[in-house]
């Protein structure tokens, strides 16, 4: 009975679905390494892994408490533990608080701007799920959520001393640059993942970047993608990147040009392979600054 209880809280925070956080580890972690010149050391990084990790995990109890209402009228999420009723609206709650104050725990080990960045993180994470109600494309506030880690790494960077009053000054132009070409990421991947349910999302009143970019939306994706890897290499080449961060994106640019070949056609099967496979996408930039760093 209690082996069943664990898998039901496992399959709430997509325990055996690791895409979605590896989504949002990539490019913290290459941001890391961005503020840190190379190897930020085994602290931050263990700090950063684990963070994004319980975060993402709190999030998605979050969002399925606010989206039981319509995950039921979405053949993909009809049985998530808290829609079915295996779990109640309490107990992913108080899931969802466990966890996010376990990440919290990591920021007290780190400075005074990381704390403040991950209260902006919080809200933002709180908020995502009821902006799919009211804006018309809510994948740019999860770009915004999914993007955080980006100046939390900067600041963490500066040492156990930066007070919270730097949590803006300690990010770079280029850091925010960063951060841009990462919300380009995340609408191109969560327009795929819209593009699944976008049948259920018309009937049911979800606002979404694939309703809204209508027949636009396979050029979207790929206009984001673009976007993503021509901010990612410009900082590259900022900061002397060598010749193996190129090939990173090149790397990466040719799985874009895969996922093209999948969601042209914008069947379901071809639109969530695409948005499956994105963190590999991902880890292929992020393998690219590591070496290029390496080589620098």
């Amino acid at each position: 009975m209690a082996g069943g209880r664990v898998a039901l809280y496992l399959d709430l925070i997509r325990w055996n679905r690791p895409a979605g956080w590896l989504l949002l580890l990539w490019p913290t972690l290459g941001a890391l390494w961005f503020a840190a010149g190379g190897w930020p050391g085994w602290h931050l990084l263990v700090v950063f892994v684990l963070g994004t990790i319980l975060m993402r995990s709190a999030g998605c109890c979050v969002n399925d408490v606010a989206d039981r209402d319509f995950d039921r009228h979405v053949k993909r999420t009809a049985q998530r533990p808290v829609t079915s009723g295996a779990i109640s609206t309490r107990q992913a709650l108080g899931l969802g608080a466990a966890l996010a104050l376990l990440a919290f725990g990591l920021a007290l080990t780190t400075n005074a701007a990381v704390i403040a960045w991950s209260f902006v993180g919080l809200l933002v994470t709180l908020a995502y799920p009821f902006a799919k109600r009211f804006v018309s494309l809510p994948q740019a506030v999860l770009g915004v959520a999914f993007s955080i880690g980006i100046p939390m790494a900067f600041c963490a960077s500066g040492g156990p001393d930066v007070p919270m009053g730097e949590a803006l000054a300690r990010v770079p132009a280029y850091g925010w640059t960063l951060l841009a070409g990462n919300l380009a990421w995340v609408l191109a991947y969560d327009t795929e993942y819209a593009m699944v349910d976008r049948d259920d999302d018309l009937r049911i009143g979800m606002k979404t970047s694939a309703i809204t970019f209508g027949r636009f939306d396979v050029a979207a994706v790929m206009l984001c993608y673009i976007v993503f890897l021509l901010l990612w290499g410009l900082c590259g080449l900022r900061v002397g990147l060598s010749w193996p961060f190129l090939l990173g994106l090149v790397g990466a640019a040719a799985q874009a040009l895969w996922h093209w070949q999948l969601i042209r056609d914008r069947t379901r099967e071809g639109c969530f392979k695409a948005f499956r496979l994105n963190h590999w996408l991902g880890c292929t930039v992020f393998v690219g600054v590591v070496a290029g760093f390496a080589l620098r």
